[in-house]
């Protein structure tokens, strides 16, 4: 088995997730009374080195802005991702969970907003691992999550296309557009993310069927 096996690859990035969540939720419960925790305590309660912290969160701000924002969507999201009436409706469930990522609007795109411009051009820091990404993943998994039903049924590039495009538009990158550039009102921003987002799912779907019955007739 060679170091670019995707089995070992992918429990090298399943290692990586779940060290990144100690660090955060050490963050998220350090600071849930008020103070602001330094990066020893966190590394302390995280059970990892500082240097491990800096090869995730290239500042203190990146990882409390980080904690923070995850303790705003977790829950509510969780609860839409379990939703027993959307289990077999991919464009209902990626949907679902837009709106409710949209709905902490007026809590998170200001931290988002400072996320991205501390991610955009962070400090240098060579001890980070150029393999791990500068932002949360948690968009992304959650994409995956929600896409679920259709892990069987699309091959697996079309699956990871279909989160790729979803991240586009499912984010707070396109919040800023819509309303910097676009000058839409919060309703009206939702009512373009959800309508994109439903669109890709369904051109998905529709591309899928369209090859199997290609297949079909040959």
């Amino acid at each position: 088995m060679t170091s670019d096996d995707p089995v070992r690859r992918g429990g090298r990035e399943a290692q990586r997730r779940r060290t990144r969540k100690a660090i955060v939720d050490a963050a998220v419960r350090l600071s849930a009374g008020g103070a602001t925790p330094s990066i020893d305590e966190i590394a302390a309660a995280a059970d990892v080195s500082r240097r491990t912290i800096y090869m995730y969160f290239p500042t203190l701000d990146h990882l409390l802005i980080d904690a923070t924002l995850g303790a705003f969507n977790e829950p509510p999201i969780e609860d839409v991702l379990a939703d027993p009436a959307l289990a077999d409706d991919p464009a209902g469930r990626v949907e679902a969970l837009i709106r409710t990522m949209l709905e902490h609007s007026p809590q998170s795109l200001p931290l988002g907003r400072r996320l991205i411009r501390l991610t955009v051009d962070p400090p240098p820091n060579e001890a980070r691992d150029p393999a791990i990404p500068r932002r949360s993943p948690r968009r992304v998994l959650w994409l995956e999550r929600a896409c679920e039903p259709l892990r069987g049924t699309l091959s697996e590039e079309s699956f990871e296309r279909l989160v790729s495009a979803l991240t586009v538009v499912g984010g707070w990158e396109a919040q800023i557009t819509l309303r910097d550039v676009r000058g839409l009102d919060p309703q009206a921003e939702q009512e373009a993310i959800t309508w994109a987002a439903r669109a890709l799912v369904e051109a998905a779907i529709k591309e899928h069927r369209a090859d199997t019955e290609r297949t079909n007739d040959d």
